[in-house]
C-alpha cells in the first residue's frame, strides 16, 4: 500500500512540477517575444526618423549586429541592405509586411527559418517619400531555446525528481503511519481518519463476536480436553495422511509415548501390526475392530473413518480393556469343558453299571456293590451339580442372602461336627479351637467357608494326618485359620487353587473324589464378606490357609458384591 501510495503522490507531484516548468516557460517566451516585438518596433521608429534626416548616410552609418535593415522604394525594388547585396535580391512588394506598410503605413511579420532553426521578427514602416523601411530580428525557437538550456533543464529535472519523491515518501508515510498504528484490539480508542470510524466499528464488532466465538471454542477445547483425559479408554485422532491430531493420556500411556507426539505419523509412535491393520482398514473407509495385545493384557481396538462432503478425512480410533471379558469367555469355555467333562465320568460309570445290570450280565449277589457304586457316582453328579449352581449363586452376587451378627466359632464347630465321620473314615484327626469371635455375614456361607476348607485338608492329607481349625478375633477383624499336614501344594500351582476345577494332581484328586469347585466357592464367599485369604503350604509337610473378615459391616443389609470373574489367580 506504501508502495502504491508513493507512486501515485511521486508522479502527481512530477508531473505537476514538469507541467508548470512548461507553462512557465512558455509564458516566458511569449513574454519575451513580444517584448522583442515592440523594442523592434521602437528601433524601427528610431532608424526611421534618421532615414528621413539623413537618407542612406544614416543608415550606413548605423551598426547593428543583431539588427537586419533594408530601405526599400514604393515598387518593391531594394534600395539598401546591410547584409546583403541590394542588386541581388528580388522585389520584395510581396512580403507581408512591406505589402501592410505600403497601404497602411506600418506592417509586421515573423516567419520561421528551417535552416536556421530561428524565428524572425519583421516591422516595415512607410516613409514621408513613400519608400519602406524594414527592421527585422532573429528570435531563437522554443525547441532551439530548450537545446540551449538542456544542462540547466536536466538539473531542474533532476530536482524535481528528488523533490517529488522525497515529498512523495514523507506524505506515504504521513498517509500510512495511522493505519499501521490501528491497535485492532481496541479500535475504537485509535485516533485516526474519520473515513476509518466505520471501518474500525465493523472491526471492533467483529472483534467481540471473535472473542465470544473463541471462549466458547475454548470452552468446548477444554470440556473435550477433560472428557478425553478422564477416559478409562485410549483414543486417537489421525488425519488422513495418518498424522497424529489428538490423543489422550490413556492411549499415550498403552503406546508407550507422551501426548507431544501430536503431529508425527502414527506408524513412528506404534509398530503395532494389529494396529496398524485396524488403521489402515479406518483410513481405507472401513470400520474395523480387533482385540490386540498392550503390556500382556487385552484391548479391543476400533477404527472408524471419519467422513466430511463425502471425503474421509482422517479416522478415530478408541482402544478400551477387555482383559477380563477375554478371561470371562475363556473361563465359560473351560468351565463348559470341565463341567462336561466331571459330569461324564460319574453318568459313564452309572450308565455302564445300569447296562450291565439290565442286559442280566450282573450276579445277584453283585447287584447290591453295583447298586452301591450307581448310588455313589449318582451322589458325586449331584454333588457337582449342586456346587455348579452355588458357585452361579455367589457370582450373581448373592443379592437375596442377608448379613446378620454371628459368632465365626461356632458355624466353624458346626462344619466341624459335618466332616468328623469322614475324617475318621479318611483316618485324620479333626480338631478345633480359639475363641468366639462375633462379626457380620451371612451363616451359610461362613459355614461353607469352614467346610470346604476342611474337606479339602481331610482329602488332601495321609492316613495318621492332623487337621486343625482355630477361630480367633484380631482388633477389627475376625480370623479363621484351616492348617493341615498334609501332602501340601507346589509352589507352581498355590496361585491357581481357587480355580474352578483347577486340581494339582489330577490322579489323586479322582482317587479322593471331590468337584473341583470347593476353593471357588471359598473365595467367592470371602470376597462377599469383604475378607482376604492368605496361603502358605510346602510341598510334602502341609497346608495352612488363613482368612480374616472385617467385623464392621452393617447387618440387615443385602449382599452387595460383583464377583471379579477371570480373575480368580489373584485373589489370594
Amino acid at each position: 500500500m506504501t508502495r502504491k501510495i508513493f507512486r501515485s503522490i511521486f508522479f502527481a507531484t512530477f508531473i505537476g512540477l514538469f507541467v508548470s516548468f512548461l507553462l512557465t516557460l512558455g509564458a516566458l517566451y511569449q513574454y519575451f517575444s513580444g517584448l522583442s516585438g515592440r523594442e523592434l518596433h521602437t528601433q524601427l521608429d528610431l532608424a526611421a526618423r534618421g532615414v528621413e534626416n539623413e537618407g542612406i548616410t544614416y543608415l550606413k552609418s548605423l551598426d547593428l549586429p543583431n539588427s537586419r535593415i533594408t530601405w526599400i522604394d514604393a515598387e518593391g525594388n531594394v534600395l539598401y541592405d546591410n547584409e546583403a547585396d541590394p542588386g541581388t535580391m528580388g522585389n520584395h512588394a510581396g512580403r507581408q509586411e512591406v505589402s501592410e506598410a505600403l497601404s497602411s503605413g506600418y506592417g509586421e511579420s515573423s516567419r520561421y527559418s528551417d535552416t536556421m532553426t530561428k524565428r524572425l521578427l519583421y516591422s516595415a514602416e512607410r516613409l514621408s517619400d513613400g519608400t519602406i523601411l524594414r527592421m527585422s530580428v532573429s528570435q531563437y525557437s522554443v525547441f532551439t531555446l530548450v537545446l540551449g538550456l538542456l544542462q540547466p533543464l536536466i538539473a531542474a529535472v533532476a530536482l524535481s525528481l528528488a523533490f517529488s519523491g522525497f515529498t512523495a515518501m514523507r506524505l506515504a508515510r504521513r498517509i500510512v503511519r495511522p493505519l499501521n498504528e490501528i491497535d485492532l484490539d481496541h479500535p475504537l480508542e485509535n485516533a485516526g481518519y474519520d473515513e476509518l470510524s466505520p471501518l474500525l466499528h465493523r472491526i471492533d464488532a467483529q472483534q467481540d463476536e471473535l472473542a465470544e466465538r473463541e471462549g466458547e471454542l475454548g470452552q468446548k477445547q477444554r470440556e473435550l480436553d477433560t472428557i478425553l483425559e478422564n477416559m478409562a479408554e485410549g483414543m486417537i485422532l489421525l488425519k488422513r495422511s495418518g498424522k497424529i491430531l489428538a490423543i489422550n493420556t490413556a492411549a499415550a500411556e498403552l503406546l508407550d509415548t507422551e501426548r507431544g507426539v501430536i503431529g508425527r505419523q502414527i506408524l513412528t509412535v506404534s509398530r503395532n501390526l494389529d494396529l496398524q491393520n485396524v488403521i489402515e482398514k479406518a483410513l481405507a473407509g472401513e470400520r474395523a475392530e480387533k482385540v490386540v495385545p498392550f503390556h500382556g493384557e487385552s484391548y479391543q481396538v476400533s477404527a472408524s473413518p471419519v467422513e466430511a462432503d463425502g471425503e474421509i478425512r482422517g479416522a478415530a480410533v478408541i482402544m478400551y480393556d477387555v482383559t477380563e471379558r477375554e478371561q470371562a469367555e475363556q473361563m465359560r469355555r473351560e468351565f463348559s469343558g470341565n463341567v462336561s467333562h466331571e459330569l461324564k465320568t460319574p453318568l459313564h460309570a452309572i450308565s455302564g453299571y445300569a447296562e450291565l445290570m439290565k442286559d442280566g450280565m450282573v450276579k445277584q449277589e453283585d447287584i447290591r456293590p453295583f447298586a452301591g457304586k450307581i448310588y455313589k457316582e449318582a451322589q458325586r453328579a449331584i454333588q457337582l451339580v449342586h456346587d455348579i449352581i452355588s458357585l452361579s449363586h455367589l457370582d450373581e452376587g448373592a443379592d437375596d442372602m442377608k448379613r446378620e451378627k454371628v459368632d465365626l466359632y461356632a458355624e466353624a464347630n458346626a462344619a466341624v461336627c459335618r466332616l468328623l465321620t469322614e475324617a475318621k473314615n479318611a483316618k485324620v484327626t479333626l480338631t478345633i479351637g480359639g475363641s468366639h469371635a462375633e462379626m457380620t455375614g451371612v451363616p451359610d456361607l461362613l459355614e461353607a467357608i469352614t467346610y470346604n476348607l476342611c474337606d479339602n485338608a481331610i482329602r488332601y492329607n495321609r492316613p495318621g494326618g492332623l487337621v486343625h481349625v482355630e477361630v480367633r478375633g484380631e482388633g477389627s477383624r475376625a480370623v479363621l485359620d484351616v492348617q493341615d499336614n498334609g501332602i501340601g501344594i507346589p509352589k507352581k500351582d498355590q496361585k491357581r487353587i481357587f480355580e474352578r476345577f483347577y486340581r494339582v494332581d489330577k490322579s489323586h484328586s479322582r482317587a479322593v473324589g471331590g468337584t473341583g469347585l470347593g476353593l471357588s466357592i471359598v473365595k467367592h464367599a470371602v470376597m462377599i464378606h469383604h475378607g482376604q485369604i492368605d496361603l502358605k503350604s510346602a510341598e510334602g509337610r502341609g497346608t495352612r490357609i488363613t482368612v480374616s473378615f472385617p467385623t464392621d459391616l452393617k447387618a440387615d443389609e443385602p449382599v452387595q458384591y460383583l464377583p471379579e470373574s477371570g480373575r480368580e489367580d489373584k485373589a489370594e
